[in-house]
């Protein structure tokens, strides 16, 4: 099982990057995938999440208004859009896949995600 990540790498502030993230398997309905973030000396944070199912969305407080998670079915594909993108969000971005077997609330719980991709460093310059 594999998630291959492509996008990041470095960006003025206010800038933009897209992130794109791609499942080795179909990803079933009842799924959820999302990004998780990591800066230098902090946990990893839920940044966004998708149900596979409807497309419903979760954001983290800090970027709501200037990400946007989207999936692209056919491509077994979720998409991390971001806008305005601020120092504070330098880090490494990690997709994750919960393989929920049952429609399920949205978690901000890395143990809850059990597929993580290698990760892709964002930086962010002032």
């Amino acid at each position: 099982v594999q998630l291959q990540a492509s996008g990041g790498g470095l960006v003025q502030a206010g800038g933009s990057v897209r992130l794109s993230c791609t499942h080795s398997v179909p990803i079933l309905s009842n799924w959820h995938m999302g990004w998780f973030r990591q800066a230098p000396g902090q946990e990893r944070d839920i940044v966004a999440a998708i149900t596979w199912r409807e497309g419903k969305t979760y954001y983290a407080d800090s970027v709501k208004g200037r990400f946007t998670i989207s999936r692209d079915v056919a491509r077994n594909t979720v998409n991390l859009q971001m806008n305005g993108l601020k120092p504070d969000d330098t880090a490494v971005y990690y997709c994750v896949t919960r393989r929920s077997r049952v429609r399920s609330p949205f978690s901000s719980f890395a143990y809850d995600y059990n597929d993580w991709g290698q990760g892709t460093l964002v930086t962010v310059s002032s």
